[in-house]
């Protein structure tokens, strides 16, 4: 159980104060029912003849507090059945258990009643880290995982600690209060016979933790299949033109069937497991009751013991009272392994480590001026195996425009993505007006700069939140001046609803050029000095291509661009075109100087001409 005491150490100290009161209602209730079960023993001994010694009242503080209370209290029962008879003692008897009852299940309610703001609490926390968590890793952490298991972990695995782990809180706390209170009293009572059940309830406990054990190691193959299958249904759904146009239909669907199949299996066993709760311990209490019966009888029979047989009965009815809470805990503790294994997978993202991070003591990025330089840099996707950027040095001067062309693989948005430190590189250094860009916050580095990608990324929003995304305080005149700019305000304007007109699941009510242009009204709006336009026109047709050029042209005007193209046309103006290959830069220099030079770019160009 230290996985479970640990996630109370870390999510539950914000919610002290009410777990000091479901503690305190909690106590109160095992205390109310220790005292609603002690009237049981003047019913059976002075009702039924059992006890015929005459009381008489002590004053308050003649003697111990607990005798005084144990005098009294006979006192008035024997007085009761002396003036109204045994009927009416017995009513009233059983009017003050029924008063104390109300106590205790009020207490009980109340102790639930705090519990509940920790439960929800905690899984809220849980969500908001796990969802910050990922708002802050690298990009390079997501190009291990799949989308899928790390939605499965943030939904499911979540959603299996609410309802393993935080439901069971309350039986955690509550349960173990009332196991000590009652067993105070049963020491109390005998301390020869607890000890007999002291020996007995661990045997029990060994038996039920072997189990739970085995079923944590269930529950952790049956959260990672399910994230397997959440990842089979994101690509299914993503890739479904593909799916339907290649006639693969009965393919995906065996596929998910398998998988499905999987998880169906390994949820069986876990659900037999869990299921194996309640009648072992059913079994197990009691087969306890039973020998604590026997031993107990035996005791008194034999005359070894100090306790009397209404006494007894009190002692079992206190024993009695342990097996509930106890068959409770059992299966709060086979609950809570189930959600171990859930929070196992959940750490894996909350503890993964952010290897983009600010430094202790960032450098102040001043307004940008002269210019950004890349020296001497050599990045990998696998720890220096493969170079994907290998020793580039390149000077990109303020104002001007760079671009960089090549093949496919040849490491030209990797360069762009070094830029804004979506990836760090292992060797040599990025600069912005000479300063490391890993000795910044990444929040100024890329408060620094626009990106306009491929695939324009929108989300499902209206224009204006679209245009408006990552931009405090815009004014509606400046989202549509950076609409007429992007040549996007006519389109806009002719939807249904202007700038509110939501736009679908990642745009998908648009063209590819409307959604372009989109993007290029965002970056318009934020106004960076530094712009990043990976191959902005190259998924276009032509018309579409000619609108969104134009829109580009006006963002580039005045402001330091990097360019990544593969349609060659659309850099002809460029200041400076860097050829790459292989990671490396192998001819740079204006268009006409590239055309003359006859090299790899006029071998490019060439076979895009008609």
């Amino acid at each position: 159980m230290k996985g479970f005491f640990d996630l109370l150490a870390r999510f539950v100290p914000p919610y002290k104060r009410y777990l000091a009161l479901n503690v305190l209602f909690n106590v109160l209730t095992a205390f109310l029912t220790l005292f609603s079960f002690a009237l049981i023993i003047p019913i059976l001994e002075m009702l039924f003849g059992l006890n015929t010694q005459t009381y008489a009242f002590m004053p308050w503080g003649s003697g111990k507090l607990d005798a005084v209370i144990t005098n009294n209290f006979y006192y008035y029962v024997q007085c009761i059945i002396e003036r109204y008879g045994q009927s009416t003692a017995l009513a009233c008897i059983a009017l003050a258990l029924v008063v104390m009852t109300g106590l205790k299940t009020g207490c009980a309610y109340m102790s639930a009643f705090f519990m509940i703001p920790i439960r929800t609490g905690v899984v809220r926390d849980i969500r908001n880290q796990i969802y910050d968590k990922i708002v802050s890793l690298p990009i390079g952490f997501f190009s291990n995982e799949r989308k899928g298991d790390v939605m499965a972990r943030m939904s499911g695995d979540v959603t299996e600690v609410e309802n393993s782990i935080m439901s069971s809180l309350d039986l955690m706390f509550k349960n173990p209060i009332m196991i000590i209170a009652c067993l105070t009293m049963m020491i109390a009572l005998s301390w020869q016979l607890t000890l007999f059940v002291l020996i007995l309830l661990p045997l029990a406990g060994l038996l039920m933790g072997g189990v739970g054990k085995r079923l944590k190691r269930v529950s952790l193959e049956g959260q990672t299949q399910w994230g397997v299958m959440l990842s089979n249904i994101e690509e299914t759904i993503g890739g479904l033109r593909i799916v339907k146009a290649f006639n693969a239909e009965k393919k995906v669907s065996r596929r998910f069937t398998g998988e499905n199949e999987k998880y169906r299996t390994i949820v069986t066993r876990m659900n037999r497991r869990y299921e194996l709760a309640h009648p072992m311990s059913e079994f197990l209490g009691t087969a306890t009751i039973a020998i604590v019966l026997w031993f107990g009888g035996t005791l008194i029979l034999s005359g070894h013991s100090s306790i009397t047989a209404p006494k007894f009965i009190y002692y079992m009815v206190i024993f009695y009272s342990i097996i509930n809470p106890a068959k409770d805990l059992s299966k709060a503790s086979y609950a809570i392994q189930r959600g171990l294994a859930s929070m196992q997978r959940i750490d894996k993202i909350l503890n993964a480590e952010n290897t983009i991070a600010d430094p202790a003591t960032p450098a102040a990025l001043p307004a940008f001026g002269r210019g950004i330089a890349y020296n001497n840099v050599r990045f990998s996707y696998n720890d220096g195996e493969t170079w994907v950027i290998d020793d580039v040095t390149l000077e990109i001067p303020r104002g001007k425009t760079v671009a960089l062309v090549g093949q496919s693989g040849s490491g030209k948005t990797t360069m762009a993505d070094l830029l804004p430190r979506f990836y760090d590189v292992q060797q040599g250094s990025i600069t912005v007006d000479g300063i490391d860009i890993r000795n910044v916050r990444v929040a100024d580095l890329r408060a620094l700069m626009g990106n306009v990608n491929q695939e324009a990324i929108l989300f499902n929003d209206s224009f204006y939140n679209n245009i408006t995304f990552g931009v405090e305080n815009a004014t509606r005149e400046q989202v549509e001046e950076a609409a007429r700019i992007a040549n996007a305000y006519d389109f806009i304007m002719a939807s249904e609803e202007g700038f509110d007109t939501n736009i679908g699941d990642r745009g998908c009510k648009l063209s590819g050029g409307q959604r372009q242009r989109i993007s290029i009204a965002r970056a318009i709006l934020k106004n960076p000095p530094i712009l990043i336009l990976d191959e902005a026109t190259s998924a276009l047709d032509t018309e579409s291509e000619h609108l969104v050029q134009e829109a580009l042209n006006n963002l580039m005007q005045g402001r330091t661009t990097l360019v990544i193209a593969h349609r060659l046309s659309t850099i002809k103006n460029a200041d400076l075109i860097c050829v790459m290959q292989d990671g490396r830069i192998v001819e740079q220099g204006t268009h006409d100087q590239l055309m003359a030079a006859a090299g790899t770019y006029k071998h490019l160009v060439d076979m895009q001409t008609f």
